[in-house]
């Protein structure tokens, strides 16, 4: 890691307690921002031009980019091309229907074999005397559209993954428009794609417009996807699917190393990253923010306290703070 981004997460301020039996144990460091219908910064903490690796939080833009390339596929199927699900039954059906229309077999698959993302599914699935599958593997659905395609346009399928391929030039585009920035460092996600960097505040404004898109467009065909079919984009005991169930027209994606983006209907965007990467605050500081921006949802009660455990009872909660 580079100095400046060392410096950049390690001042960031703290957003999180974790809370055991009354006593303050440790501290979430993070940063969040809101951005307005226009994309302008309302809010913030931390520094919301500093660029992060979006990870999964990136997975509907690049969606969005292979639906204007030419993937035309029902809502529920597009739904899992922007998930990172947690390898239930469905969502392996839905994986290998993309697949299936498009002539390709799993074997096509180029992301990183691993188990199910959830746990009562990778317990079934070791049961069942399986191992590591790509198909399996919480961004298939992403690879397999992708593939699907590439397949739509006619460009090569071995080298999808390519940052050069004319796939990743046109994600890459997706990504600029709707931040309304240059995208920034380039790397390589946990399932073998490029992953792009984007500004919090970028991240934010993307997701606002895809959730405020006109009726009818490809952002909307993308967010409509999603708000449909939430179980496909995380899973039944996922806070991303709880989420936008629970509060009326939202999009919402969820990204590894403590990363969240929230796109309101009215066009404002939320993102969200822990500067640790921790996971168990970027759910609770993410409520906090929703609720404080008057935004009505059923799932706060769910998703604003992490429960910390002690001999398997609930003792305390991660909570936000100074939000």
């Amino acid at each position: 890691m580079s100095t400046a981004a060392s410096t950049v997460l390690r001042d960031l301020p703290v957003v999180a307690h974790v809370v055991r039996g009354g006593f303050v144990e440790s501290v979430h460091h993070g940063a969040f921002v809101v951005v307005d219908a226009d994309g302008h910064t309302e809010r913030s903490a931390g520094d919301p031009s500093a660029y992060v690796f979006p990870r999964s939080s990136n997975k509907p833009l690049q969606a969005l980019a292979m639906v204007r390339a030419g993937l035309d596929l029902s809502p529920e199927l597009l739904a899992i091309v922007c998930a990172s699900h947690s390898g239930e039954p469905r969502h392996i059906a839905a994986v290998r229907a993309v697949l299936a229309a498009a002539g390709l077999t799993e074997a096509d698959l180029q992301n990183t074999p691993s188990l199910p993302l959830g746990e009562a599914e990778r317990d079934a699935w070791i049961r069942a005397g399986n191992g590591p599958a790509s198909v399996v593997q919480n961004c298939s659905g992403k690879h397999a559209g992708m593939l699907a395609t590439c397949v739509a346009r006619g460009w090569g399928r071995a080298s999808y993954r390519d940052v050069g391929h004319p796939l990743q030039r046109a994600i890459a585009a997706t990504l600029a428009e709707l931040s309304g920035e240059p995208i920034g460092p380039v790397a390589v996600d946990g399932c073998g794609a490029p992953v792009m960097a984007l500004t919090l505040a970028g991240l934010a404004r993307a997701f606002g417009r895809l959730a405020s898109a006109p009726e009818g467009s490809e952002p909307a065909r993308v967010a409509d996807a999603m708000r449909t079919h939430p179980e496909l984009v995380g899973g039944t005991r996922r806070d991303v699917t709880a989420l936008m169930r629970g509060t009326a027209g939202v999009v919402a994606k969820d990204g590894a190393e403590g990363v969240y983006a929230v796109g309101l209907p009215d066009g404002r965007g939320v993102a969200v990253k822990i500067a640790d990467g921790a996971d168990r605050a970027r759910t609770p500081v993410l409520a906090a923010l929703l609720r404080s921006l008057g935004v009505a949802s059923t799932a706060y009660e769910r998703l604003e306290e992490e429960p910390v455990l002690g001999h398997g009872q609930r003792v305390g909660s991660v909570v936000a703070v100074g939000i």
